[in-house]
């Protein structure tokens, strides 16, 4: 039995809204993040979610727990759902960045993309993907038959919708998961199918 995995990037943060790197600083949801947070648990109450897991990050886990609550769930922290570590490029500006890591910016729009590309004192996006992918896994096998929300992070989410799509991660950037957006999948052992994909509807009311 597949597992129905409810895939949602948190809520905005004053990063998000000023267009700033933002990878593993623990910032909190303002005030809009709080209300996409209440919007997306509106829209998945009726979901009867068997779990709600998070990164542990307070921007995530604020998210979960409003999706969790109608449910009368605990959120569940799950580590290898955490960012990208973008090491020295946190709270830059992409302008900032271009100019201060010029190879890391030439790379990262390059034939073979950021997959293999260190961020400067963290972490490659191959190495997100496989620990990300690893947490699905997990969840599929501890939640067969059932439907599960999974609460991250933008390039946590890209990098696995890549590997569900069959989509290298040079081309990470054709695919968009808005902030609070959901993608829904539906994940067995030998295959995962996408039933959505980037859906906003909750936050057009």
């Amino acid at each position: 039995m597949p597992v129905q995995l409810f895939l949602v990037r948190h809520g905005e943060t004053e990063s998000n809204r000023a267009g700033l790197a933002l990878g593993r600083a623990d910032l909190p949801l303002n005030e809009h993040g709080r209300w996409q947070a209440q919007r997306l648990a509106e829209a998945l109450a009726a979901e009867r979610l068997a779990a709600v897991y998070s990164s542990p990050l307070s921007r995530a886990l604020h998210t979960a727990r409003e999706i969790a609550a109608p449910h009368g769930l605990e959120v569940r922290e799950e580590d290898g759902l955490i960012e990208l570590d973008i090491g020295e490029a946190e709270g830059l500006t992409f302008t900032e960045v271009r100019e201060r890591f010029p190879e890391l910016a030439q790379n990262w729009g390059g034939p073979q993309g950021p997959a293999f590309q260190m961020m400067p004192g963290g972490e490659r996006l191959v190495d997100v993907q496989a620990r990300a992918w690893q947490a699905v896994q997990s969840l599929a096998a501890r939640h067969a038959g059932e439907r599960v929300c999974a609460v991250a992070h933008n390039f946590v989410i890209l990098s696995v919708l890549c590997f569900a799509l069959g989509i290298s991660l040079a081309n990470f950037r054709r695919l968009r998961h808005s902030v609070a957006a959901v993608a829904v999948m539906d994940v067995r052992r030998d295959r995962v199918r996408i039933q959505r994909l980037n859906d906003t509807c909750h936050l057009e009311r």
